[in-house]
């Protein structure tokens, strides 16, 4: 590529110079053929003093601007160096747009030329990366970017990055370049401009292009090598007479590891499971943090499996434990067993991209949105390095997840045999790979469906591990629940199309009718679809006025009000008029239905066998089908009532009106449990660190219907030697969790997370069980570090997912707090020195307001049960024991454990926690007391 690009970035005083915001650095880089060039750099005087923020941002201080030129001076050298060039930044329609205003107030123009944005470039090129922040993404391209937020370096990065993404746009085959200059039309940035001269030349290599990729139908995929049939090995001794010698020091466990050591524990659960198999019993197995117990079923698994000929599924609830199954965990299992292995990971339908769908999607431009047009893009790149085509590996954006839907596999689509995608379709090979696998990996909503579709997913099996299985309740009772809100009501309707859709079933109806010649009634159904969508909205608007005005409505963790109803026995005149309005929306809905159904039956005997209409047909269908569930899922939720499922409304108050959801779930799923999985499975093994309450599996075995099976259980102790290496510290200088005070309370506690960090100078883990609390906290903390010299990254204060606020906390210095609820709990890896502190702000109690948890205490009361024993405080105990796992997750871990709920000492069922714990001493004292005896404990053991 002959052409000349300068990289800009710009440091200011603030965002935007309408309101003032000067400039107080430049940095710009020029680029041709791949290379950088030259470089333009210098500070600004703003003519003001800089921002503290500013200046803690980008390190640039108000001596550091004092003496350079003002952007005037320097604004017709900076023009020079950027004349004839394209125009290029990390997010350009920022840096573009100051560099105008101010070139504007000279009385001087920004020449116009080409521009390129690396945040949407890297988007499109790199759509599996994880962030598209500029040192994120310099980070994990192993780019060195030695000072983020200065003009110069990051202008040389953004540089380096822009090459790399130039290199990578130059590999792609042509029919992508092809796709990809027509999508991206709708883009930020100039694409045609690099894609042209690319295209051109591409022409003259197509060869090389088909022996990289599977080209077909004008799209570009991966190739994907064909499984070949593994040659059947009967020589491996079974797992009875190999287990002793797998671990032995020079065995094949040994082997994978540069560091073995003997686990007693891992060797033992490996026996449990696999006698478990064997005897075809259900098993609970609690497994200690560090114990290993992924390998400890992982190797049991893979022996059985392959010598009874019979398929072991694998069942995960997170998808974090899913990736490192198939990332790390299966590779080592291949390293150990001595036989080859066939595993395969099968995910719902909706994960999986839908290629026929997609092919379509590229011929309809039109009317694309900015973030539809980037989603396309993504998914063009994408599919040349796919080998599952799984939405889980794409890091789309908001919109884009919108869009997924549009694209995605569903079986009211699926044309089968008639689908020229059929071979090559993800879903399709998922099952296929599935069917021949030994082991099968897959999460618990998958393995749920054998219990309510006649045909399930999973292929036959009847030997299954459970992970994470404290959720295995969770995940049913979500499961068999039913769900609805208005924008997954008002993306039905927009399937059956209107006049501003022209891809709806309708309009696709129509479009088979005028091929035909043969006219469709089709009135009913838009005229129908009118008053569907106009008493959607009144039903929504209706509902959310009524949650709100509830007396009995209480705010959830994340924000929303919440209101549990009983259909037909709930008061009021607004409530009279939802049920008659969802009366209405059936009348309506019905209507839509017939007309359809009338109509698709009259083309589908007429339609002829070339693929473009039966593509018609089917995503009609799929629509028609979508639409059903809708209507019906809506009179489930609001005219049915069934005693055994609470109903209830959520609302965001501060959002629109319609941002309004209605749920129902089952309160008990013990017996649909015990009847239809349990019941049909020969042996499932239930594994998680936190199964027993006080030792006991009692309440694991009520909650998941395995009463009447005999079922084994077992605990593993960590290796860990609790009792060197941590510390259980509970102050009782700290107010009443229960007082009427709760600002009282979150001050205080709030200057007693400053002192504990001021003091140990290490990270902290704070764990709560409000988001409301955790909010009120973090400010009283932020208002204490007004130096800033303790890092502060809070759930739902600081922007970003999960992944990222743990990113931020492990890169930050010695000492940082975050403070979480609700994931932060559970699932987070955090060893050595990047957690040394844990504090536990509350005794995880659910709170009694939610729906579900309210429903369970009641019949547990109608049932003769002590609601709170039975039920609310194992759930706590069991929250409380995973909370406890962030802190030890190696044996060279040290780290001290505050509790800040006295209750944990003070009342008579305090003492279930500390007893279902580890032996981890404990002590109690004065805060001041307790930092003085224990400040050395870390030094005291290392």
């Amino acid at each position: 590529m002959s052409q000349s690009f300068v990289v800009i970035d710009l440091e200011t005083t603030g965002n935007s110079p309408d309101q003032g915001a000067k400039m107080i650095q430049i940095g710009a880089v020029k680029v041709e053929g791949c290379t950088i060039t030259d470089r333009f750099s210098t500070f600004v005087d703003p003519g003001c003093s800089i921002p503290p923020f500013i200046t803690e941002l980008t390190g640039i201080t108000d001596k550091d601007v004092e003496g350079a030129p003002v952007f005037r001076e320097i604004a017709t050298d900076l023009l020079a160096f950027m004349e004839g060039s394209s125009l290029v930044a990390h997010n350009v329609p920022f840096d573009k747009g100051f560099l105008e205003a101010q070139l504007e107030t000279e009385g001087l123009r920004l020449p116009k030329c080409c521009q390129f944005d690396t945040v949407e470039l890297s988007r499109v090129l790199l759509p599996t990366q994880e962030s598209y922040k500029l040192s994120e993404l310099s980070s994990s391209l192993d780019m060195d970017h030695d000072r983020p937020h200065r003009a110069d370096s990051d202008a040389e990065i953004t540089a380096e990055l822009f090459i790399k993404l130039l290199h990578k746009l130059e590999r792609l085959p042509l029919v992508t370049l092809q796709s990809l200059e027509q999508v991206a039309k709708g883009l930020k940035s100039d694409w045609d401009v690099l894609t042209r001269p690319l295209i051109q030349k591409k022409w003259m290599k197509v060869d090389e292009d088909e022996r990289e990729y599977d080209l077909f139908r004008q799209l570009a995929l991966k190739r994907v090598a064909e499984e070949s049939e593994s040659s059947e090995s009967s020589d491996h001794k079974p797992f009875v007479e190999v287990e002793d010698e797998l671990f032995s020091s020079s065995g094949a466990i040994a082997r994978v590891f540069d560091s073995f050591e003997d686990r007693p524990g891992q060797k033992q659960m490996m026996k449990e499971v696999y006698a478990a198999f064997e005897e075809h019993a259900h098993a609970l197995i609690e497994a200690g943090t560090g114990t290993g117990k992924t390998l400890a079923y992982l190797v049991p698994s893979a022996y059985f499996a392959y010598s009874k000929k019979k398929p072991v599924v694998l069942s995960t609830y997170t998808i974090p434990l899913q990736e490192q199954l198939l990332q790390r965990d299966l590779r080592l299992l291949a390293s150990i067993v001595p036989f080859p292995l066939r595993t395969a990971v099968l995910k719902g339908r909706s994960h999986y991209l839908d290629l026929r769908k997609f092919e379509q999607a590229l011929q309809q431009l039109e009317n694309d949105s900015y973030d539809v047009c980037l989603t396309k893009a993504q998914l063009l790149v994408w599919l040349l390095e796919t080998d599952y085509g799984d939405v889980e590996e794409l890091n789309l954006t908001t919109g884009g997840r919108s869009f997924w839907p549009m694209v995605q596999s569903d079986p009211e689509s699926d044309l089968g045999k008639y689908n020229p995608w059929f071979s090559r379709c993800f879903y399709h090979r998922s099952r296929r790979q599935a069917k021949k696998a030994d082991l099968i990996i897959t999460n618990h909503a998958l393995l749920l469906t054998d219990v309510v579709q006649t045909h399930s997913v999973l292929p036959s099996y009847s030997h299954a591990v459970i992970d994470e299985a404290h959720h295995f309740q969770e995940a049913a009772s979500a499961y068999f629940g039913l769900t609805a809100s208005f924008l997954s009501v008002s993306f039905a309707i927009q399937r059956i199309g209107d006049d501003h859709h022209e891809y709806g079933a309708i309009a696709r109806l129509e479009t088979l009718g005028e091929q035909m010649k043969q006219p469709l009634a089709l009135d009913d159904a838009k005229e129908g679809l009118v008053r569907f969508r106009e008493d959607t909205d009144e039903l929504f608007r209706m509902i959310h006025v009524f949650a709100l005005d509830a007396q009995e409505s209480n705010a959830t963790d994340v924000g929303r009000i919440s209101y549990v109803y009983k259909s037909f026995s709930e008061e009021g005149m607004l409530w009279q008029a939802i049920l008659e309005c969802a009366m209405r929306l059936q009348l309506h809905g019905e209507q839509v239905l017939a007309a359809l159904k009338a109509a698709y039956q009259v083309v589908e005997e007429k339609v002829e066998a070339e693929y473009e209409s039966r593509s018609l047909l089917a995503d009609t269908q799929g629509a028609i089908a979508a639409f059903e569930e809708t209507v019906q899922l809506l009179y489930e939720l609001l005219l049915e009532y069934d005693d055994n499922y609470v109903y209830w409304i959520e609302v965001e108050p501060k959002g629109a009106k319609n941002a309004t959801y209605l749920y129902a779930k089952p309160i008990e799923v013990s017996e649909r449990l015990a009847d239809q999985f349990f019941a049909k499975k020969k042996s499932v093994v239930l594994t998680s660190a936190t199964l027993t309450v006080n030792q006991s599996f009692d309440y694991q075995i009520d909650r998941l219907g395995l009463v009447d099976f005999g079922v084994k259980t077992k605990q593993i102790e960590s290796p860990f030697s609790y009792a060197q290496q941590a510390k259980l510290l509970i102050p009782y200088d700290i107010p009443d969790v229960r007082g009427p005070d709760d600002e009282l309370f979150a001050q205080d506690i709030a200057i007693k997370i400053w002192r504990i960090t001021e003091v140990m100078q290490r990270k902290a883990l704070v764990l709560f069980t409000s988001y409301d609390m955790l909010k009120k906290v973090f400010y009283y903390v932020k208002d204490l570090n007004d130096e800033g010299k303790l890092a502060l990254i809070g759930q739902g204060v600081t922007s970003g997912s999960r992944m990222r606020l743990l990113k931020l906390f492990k890169q930050a210095e010695q000492r940082a707090v975050l403070f979480g609820t609700n994931s932060f709990w559970e699932g987070i890896d955090l060893p050595g020195n990047e957690l040394e502190c844990l504090i536990i702000v509350r005794l995880p109690f659910a709170p009694p307001n939610l729906p579900l948890n309210r429903a369970q205490m009641e019949r547990a009361k109608a049932e003769g049960k002590n609601p709170f024993t039975d039920l609310a405080l194992p759930q706590a105990v069991i929250r409380f024991k995973q909370g406890f796992g962030r802190l030890i997750r190696t044996k060279g871990d040290r780290g001290l454990i505050f509790v800040f709920d006295r209750r944990i000492v003070t009342t008579r069922y305090g003492r279930t926690f500390i007893d279902s714990l580890p032996d981890v001493p404990v002590y109690e004292g004065k805060l001041e007391r307790l930092l003085e005896d224990h400040l050395d404990f870390r030094e005291e053991q290392s």
